[in-house]
């Protein structure tokens, strides 16, 4: 069974519409964030710590590095990429200075488009007509924000430091452009249950979204959240749970939405809690084997 049959990944619609395979290659172009930098607060948001999911090799390299440095970890041939600017805040700069970022990726022949991740309240009108101009010329190009929760008491309580209306005004404004949109979602934040999950997507799906990215909470080193998880006050999700919650949101998606992912996993070397989420494949194969049990995406009503 592959996830793809009853999920419809990136992969899938990329292979679809390109005519191949897309891999993604994550990039580290050395940003930051205004949760951290003290422009709108300082630490960040409870659960975040950036190397536990960048290598630190990468840090110190350029764009083209980086990019030379990923395709020869993957050891493909005859396939193409996109360059995923993932790491913080990816558009919190002058508009020039990304443009420059951007376009070191896009220079790469098998470079067939880009992913930026970034918040919701760091995407300016400049920015969006920037990436559309990209989509214009026939790159893939998708704006990953990250909202995790639609639910207000919950964005303040992890310190996101925006609030969902900022979210549905950068979406609604990036959709007007024809910008792909893609939400990322955590399950298993504090004080949140599966209810509070499908709310979530509801009004997620309800403004108008193109893709989706499920992540388990994790408790990472280095982030405040840890400081909770140590003292016992935090109950990290289990495998079953997390599976459990993940398909019936799938199950509760259009079929056109895109999944980009349903799982995630933090490096050994930060992450504490919870352990399964030291691989990513152990939460596939169960989403995989559940979905093909219950019923596929979109055998939901929402």
């Amino acid at each position: 069974m592959q996830l793809d049959q009853y999920v419809n990944t990136l992969g899938r619609d990329l292979k679809a519409r390109f005519g191949g395979k897309i891999r993604k290659l994550t990039i580290d172009a050395n940003f930051t964030c205004p949760n951290r930098d003290g422009t709108i607060g300082r630490g960040g948001c409870t659960f975040c710590n950036v190397d536990s999911f960048v290598a630190a090799q990468q840090q110190h390299l350029s764009i083209t590095e980086q990019l030379v440095m990923r395709k020869q970890e993957l050891k493909h041939r005859n396939i193409r990429y996109l360059a995923y600017f993932q790491a913080y805040s990816n558009t919190y700069a002058e508009t020039s200075y990304l443009k420059r970022m951007y376009q070191q990726a896009l220079a790469s022949e098998d470079v067939v488009g880009i992913c930026v991740g970034t918040r919701p309240d760091c995407v300016s009108d400049d920015v969006i007509e920037m990436l559309a101009d990209y989509q214009r010329q026939g790159k893939e190009v998708w704006l990953e924000l990250g909202l995790q929760s639609a639910h207000d008491q919950t964005l303040k309580r992890i310190n996101r430091g925006h609030d969902f209306r900022c979210y549905q005004q950068t979406t609604e404004r990036a959709r007007q452009h024809n910008l792909k949109v893609c939400c990322h979602l955590i399950v298993g934040l504090p004080g949140e249950n599966q209810g509070d999950y499908r709310q979530t997507l509801s009004q997620v799906i309800a403004t108008g979204v193109d893709g989706l990215k499920l992540h388990p909470l994790h408790v990472v080193e280095g982030s405040a959240m840890a400081r909770t998880w140590r003292s016992g006050r935090l109950q990290a999700l289990t495998l079953p749970e997390y599976v459990e919650a993940a398909v019936d949101l799938i199950q509760r998606t259009p079929e056109h939405i895109v999944y980009h992912r349903v799982s995630a996993k933090a490096r050994s070397d930060s992450l504490l809690a919870p352990e399964w989420c030291g691989d990513k494949w152990s939460a596939i194969v169960e989403i995989t084997r559940r979905l093909a049990l219950s019923g596929a995406q979109g055998s939901k009503q929402i």
